[in-house]
């Protein structure tokens, strides 16, 4: 377990920095201007279709190529407690007013809660829709190198957000370093989230307080040495980024194609609803 690492459910920082420095696979040779504009064809597509098998083999292909990898597929389902508790809790109302065949009816006195097939299938969607942009997400940054990331983050954004950016994602760093220190502080002294949190909550509050005072001084110490080192302001990316070959063009070409043939087949097929 990683120093960052808070909980098995929480993505791990240095893990997936680690995979993404192997460089081990075929994947983390492709250019990473191939990946990232797959991730924005990705997200193009799950953002348009509302249809429950286009999701399910999209979900079934993008876990293929995360398996295929060599990333680890268990702690990717552990990391996915998290976009289904946030699944959950965002459609946990709606589900209740779609129409449709009734399935399950809770009775709470004043009125009634139904459940139809419709709601079934809207929650059901909207979860492989958060599965897919989180799998792929990870399959990208597991994949690309930090001087490779933060180069096109360089290239894409202006200047001051690309900065920002850049500072934003080491402080996480620092943040989670810190919180899972003292958590293990806690931890060693027999303490627990769920004992702590129900007995003792006024201690973990002043814990998570700590945390952002000492992460900020740190992050302000951070600042101080990046200007002892010449830093003025603005970190200027110069790392070589590798082109998208034939190949990576072709692929990028077929899943364009996919999603045009896609969207012509609404009006016969529903392809997209």
């Amino acid at each position: 377990m990683s120093s960052t690492m808070i909980s098995s459910h929480i993505p791990d920082l240095d893990l997936i920095t680690s995979y993404a420095q192997r460089e081990g696979t075929f994947f983390s040779r492709v250019s990473p201007w191939t990946k990232f504009t797959g991730l924005l064809l990705v997200i193009l597509l799950i953002t348009l279709t509302r249809n429950l098998v286009i999701c399910g083999v999209l979900y079934l292909i993008i876990l293929g190529l995360y398996a295929s990898a060599g990333l680890p597929v268990k702690k990717l389902f552990a990391w996915y407690t998290l976009p289904v508790l946030f699944v959950i809790s965002l459609v946990g109302i709606m589900v209740w007013t779609e129409p449709g065949t009734p399935l399950f009816s809770l009775n709470m006195g004043l009125f009634a809660l139904t459940l139809t097939d419709n709601g079934l299938i809207l929650i059901i969607t909207l979860l492989l829709k958060a599965l897919i942009s989180v799998t792929y997400s990870l399959f990208f940054l597991m994949t690309t190198r930090y001087q490779h990331f933060s180069a096109m983050i360089y290239r894409i954004f202006p200047s001051p957000l690309d900065q920002i950016f850049l500072l934003a994602y080491r402080y996480l760093f620092l943040t989670l370093s810190m919180t899972g220190a003292i958590f293990k502080a806690v931890r060693s002294r027999g303490g627990g989230i769920i004992h702590s949190v129900r007995v003792q909550g006024r201690i973990f509050a002043e814990v998570f307080a700590l945390v952002f005072i000492r992460s900020f001084d740190r992050a302000e110490r951070v600042h101080q040495a990046m200007i002892a080192r010449g830093y003025n302001g603005k970190y200027e990316a110069g790392t070589d980024m590798p082109k998208p070959g034939l190949s990576g063009f072709c692929v990028i070409g077929a899943f364009v194609c996919a999603i045009a043939l896609i969207v012509l087949m609404v009006p016969n097929t529903g392809g997209l609803y």
